[in-house]
């Protein structure tokens, strides 16, 4: 699987075609943020289009601007963050490059303006009042706490990674080319895949401030076939024997195997057809990848680990899932065992003890050492037997630990212990 950079690539093709502006009476829009769920969440992020609308019409087809006339709201947006944060964060460490891009657009193109090394406050003041340069800011949650809530929430409401970044533009400049809607504080724009943006900010105001937040990189249709499609090959030759058979000789010698190509379509068949009568489709790296470099929970902003704490499960304990959306369930070959004939196991993942501050960081390996940044995946490894009982507690409210569906005592209480001690199960 690719992995994940903080520093979004500009967006496709130049496209032309205007924002349908949805003007919001003051009285529609919400004061603050939602944090109840996920799905409360992005309500109030697109309030007042509604969800179902949203997605019916905008989502990956047309770009939206939602202007809202709120003084709370715009003051929400405003503290997000500000100029001024970046003073205090450079002295903490950053660096040019990997947290801080110093930019101007001249001539309709991208000059960056960087340093070497960490970044002086007092430089990048500098720089921003009399070069007129953006400041690209990387992945601000892992630093602001506001944005890790909006963040995590989101990344749970998608199931996918959700990136940001922020840019400061001084007046009469601009830092990335070409196109920019007035977008006023307290608005919210969204742009499908492919949509060219940017901010200029007009004489008359000392500076703006805007963030944007990606989602969906390298989650289409294409990658979880990528994903997914080896593991329904391997599975589906243990049966058809066709796909056991030797190619062509000299097939990969060729250049021209259209000769080949009515036995592979008919072979493409027999896995589309296996397919429409499985109930199982296995991703494992796109799986992986997610819940390992994914933000951990936001529980009051506290950033300390994670505990076990309550009761302790037994056999006649009720216990329940605990962080849902930051744990997932995957069937893959036994990785302790290097046998030719490798059996399966049930690997759970999850992200509570992920890094917030390196989210979205993506994975150099001078960064990761020099900064201990480098992310490793978590979760627990049972044998496949155990995969029926864990769909039970996946997919309901409460179970009984005697009711899981194992063979005896002994492994349903292993294997609630096991849940319990990782913080993703809870005694009631």
């Amino acid at each position: 699987m690719p992995k994940r950079g903080g520093k979004h690539a500009e967006m496709g093709r130049e496209m032309r075609a205007e924002c349908k502006r949805a003007k919001v009476e003051a009285a529609c829009s919400p004061s603050v943020m939602s944090f109840e769920s996920p799905d409360s969440l992005f309500g109030t992020l697109i309030s007042p289009i509604k969800q179902e609308v949203f997605f019916r019409e905008y989502w990956e087809q047309k770009p939206l601007l939602v202007q809202r006339n709120d003084p709370l709201l715009a003051a929400y947006y405003q503290s997000l963050f500000q100029l001024s944060d970046l003073k205090e964060l450079c002295s903490q460490g950053l660096y040019y490059g990997r947290d801080i891009n110093i930019c101007r657009c001249v001539n309709g193109k991208k000059k960056v303006l960087n340093k070497e090394g960490k970044v002086n406050y007092m430089q990048l003041k500098k720089d921003f009042d009399q070069k007129k340069a953006t400041i690209q800011f990387h992945q601000p949650q892992r630093f602001k706490e506001e944005l890790w809530k909006i963040q995590e929430k989101l990344e749970c409401y998608f199931g996918s990674l959700v990136g940001s970044n922020v840019y400061i533009t001084p007046r009469g400049s601009q830092g990335l080319p070409p196109h920019y809607d007035d977008v006023e504080p307290g608005d919210l724009l969204y742009f499908p895949r492919g949509t060219i943006h940017q901010a200029d900010t007009p004489l008359g105001v000392s500076y703006s401030t805007h963030v944007t937040i990606s989602t969906y990189q390298n989650n289409s249709w294409g990658d979880f076939l990528l994903d997914t499609i080896p593991g329904l090959v391997f599975d589906t030759a243990k049966e058809v024997v066709e796909l056991r058979t030797s190619i062509p000789r000299q097939l990969l010698m060729q250049v021209d195997i259209a000769d080949s190509t009515k036995n592979l379509s008919s072979l493409l068949r027999r896995l589309a057809d296996r397919l429409e009568n499985t109930r199982e489709l296995r991703s494992s790296d796109m799986k992986k990848d997610f819940i390992m470099n994914r933000l951990p929970p936001c529980l009051g902003c506290d950033s300390a680990p994670l505990t076990p704490g309550g009761k302790l499960p037994k056999i006649d304990s009720k216990i329940r899932l605990q962080f849902r959306d930051h744990a997932v369930i995957t069937v893959e070959p036994d990785h302790e065992n290097s046998d030719d004939i490798r059996r399966e196991m049930v690997y759970v993942y999850h992200s509570l003890k992920n890094r917030r501050e390196s989210h979205m960081m993506g994975t150099d390996e001078d960064t990761a050492s020099e900064e201990g940044t480098a992310q490793q995946i978590h979760g627990l490894r049972f044998p496949l037997s155990y995969l029926d009982a864990l769909k039970q507690i996946w997919s309901s409210s409460t179970v009984h630990v005697k009711e899981l569906n194992l063979i005896s005592d002994a492994e349903k209480e292993n294997l609630a212990l096991s849940l319990w001690t990782e913080c993703l199960i809870e005694v009631i």
